[in-house]
C-alpha cells in the first residue's frame, strides 16, 4: 500500500495569489470515512507535504541531530516504533507506547494518549522540545533550519516566506500537512467492504464476534469502542488494565492530567486497530506484546474501578472463539506498507 491519493476532501479556498508552486495536494475520502477536517490556514499542497516529509524524517529537529519523527513512527511498522515506550534523545525513555500515525488526520477528539492537543499542527511542536524526546531549544532550531542549503528554498516554495521568516509555526503547518496524508483504508476488511475480497469462515466467525452480530457465538464487546471505518470511538476510556482502591491511585493518570476530573483517571484514547499486526505491543504502556495477551486481558474482565468502561466484562471465549477473534483482526492490516 502506497500512502498516497487523488480526489478532493473539502473546499480549499485560495487567494487569487495563489503561486503555481502552491498545487493542491489532494485527498480523497475512503469509503465510510467522515471527510478530514483540514484548517483553512493550512491547505495541503504538494510544496508543504514535501517539506514536511522531508522534516518529519530529517533527525535536524533534535538538539543533537540524532532523533527523528521516524525514530518513534516508522513507516515499516504502521509509523509505531516497535517498543514498550519510545526512546527519544540520549536514550531518555518515556512512559507511554508511541501511537500510530496511521489516519491522524481524521482524529477530531483530540491527539495522543491523553488528548492533550487538539490538532495536528498543535501536536507537531510538542516532541521538538519536550526533554525526553527532541530536547531542541527553538532558537537554535531555527538557526539550524534557516542557514541549511536545502530548506529556505522549500519553506519559501511551500510557503512564500523568506529564510528569517521560517518559524516555528511554518515547521508545525508542514509536518501536520505530510501527517494528515498517511492514510490506511485498503485492508482485507476494506477489500471485503467493496466486493473485491471475501473472508473466510474463521474470519467471519471472528467479525461476528467482534460485532456481537450472532446469537450462537459469544460477545466480544469490541465493536462499542472499536467502530470501524477507524476502529476507534475516538472516546477516553478506562479499560480496566490496572488494579486500583480509589482513581486518585493510578500512577499514570491519563486524560485526568489534562482535565482534572478524577473520573478522567487512568483513563486513555481508544486506540484505532488498522494495522494492528504491525503495531505491537499494544497498551498505553506496551505491556501486552501480542494480540491473544490483549485477549486475554479482555477475557478475563479486567479490574474494576469507579470509571471502568461497563463493556468491560468477562468473556466466555473457547480457544476457537479466541483464534478466529485473532483471525478478523488480522484482516485490518495492509499486508505490504509503503510511504510516498
Amino acid at each position: 500500500m502506497r500512502y498516497y491519493l487523488t480526489g478532493i476532501v473539502g473546499i480549499l479556498i485560495w487567494s487569487a495569489c495563489t503561486k503555481p508552486s502552491d498545487t493542491p495536494y489532494n485527498i480523497t475520502t475512503p469509503a465510510g470515512f467522515v471527510p478530514m477536517e483540514i484548517p483553512a490556514d493550512n491547505p495541503l499542497t504538494q510544496a508543504g507535504v514535501a517539506l514536511g516529509k522531508s522534516l518529519f524524517f530529517d533527525p535536524i529537529l533534535s538538539a543533537d541531530s540524532t532523533i527523528s519523527c521516524a525514530s518513534c513512527h516508522m513507516p515499516q511498522l504502521a509509523f509505531t516504533d516497535g517498543r514498550k515506550v519510545s526512546t527519544g534523545i540520549y536514550g531518555r525513555t518515556g512512559s507511554r507506547n508511541s501511537p500510530s500515525l496511521l489516519n491522524v488526520g481524521f482524529y477530531y477528539k483530540g491527539l495522543l494518549w491523553d488528548g492533550r492537543v487538539l490538532s495536528l499542527e498543535e501536536q507537531s511542536l510538542h516532541p521538538i522540545t519536550d526533554s525526553v524526546e527532541m530536547d531542541s531549544d527553538w532558537q537554535e532550531l531555527l538557526k539550524k533550519i534557516r542557514t541549511h542549503p536545502d530548506y529556505p528554498p522549500m519553506f519559501s516554495t511551500a510557503f512564500g516566506i523568506k529564510a528569517k521568516q521560517i518559524d516555528s509555526m511554518y515547521i508545525a503547518r508542514a509536518l501536520a500537512q505530510y501527517q494528515r496524508t498517511l492514510i490506511s483504508a485498503n485492508t482485507l476488511f476494506d477489500q471485503k467492504n467493496r466486493g473485491e475480497a471475501v473472508f473466510t469462515e474463521q474470519q467471519q466467525r471472528g467479525w461476528a464476534i467482534f460485532n456481537d452480530a450472532s446469537t450462537v457465538l459469544p460477545h466480544g464487546e469490541c465493536a462499542h469502542c472499536h467502530a470501524d471505518p477507524l476502529f476507534t470511538n475516538l472516546e477516553f476510556v478506562n479499560n480496566g488494565l490496572d488494579r486500583v482502591n480509589t482513581l486518585e491511585e493510578f500512577a499514570d493518570k491519563g486524560r485526568g492530567r489534562i482535565t482534572g476530573n478524577r473520573y478522567d483517571f487512568g483513563t486513555f484514547r481508544v486506540p484505532g486497530l488498522r494495522n494492528i499486526a504491525r503495531t505491537a505491543p499494544y497498551m498505553h504502556d506496551g505491556r501486552f506484546g501480542t494480540l491473544e495477551e490483549v485477549i486475554d486481558h479482555y477475557m478475563g474482565g479486567g479490574h474494576y474501578a469507579e470509571n471502568v468502561n461497563p463493556n468491560i466484562r468477562p468473556l466466555l471465549f473457547s480457544p476457537q472463539d479466541k483464534a478466529d477473534l485473532t483471525a478478523f483482526l488480522q484482516t485490518l492490516s495492509e499486508p505490504n506498507i509503503e510511504y510516498e
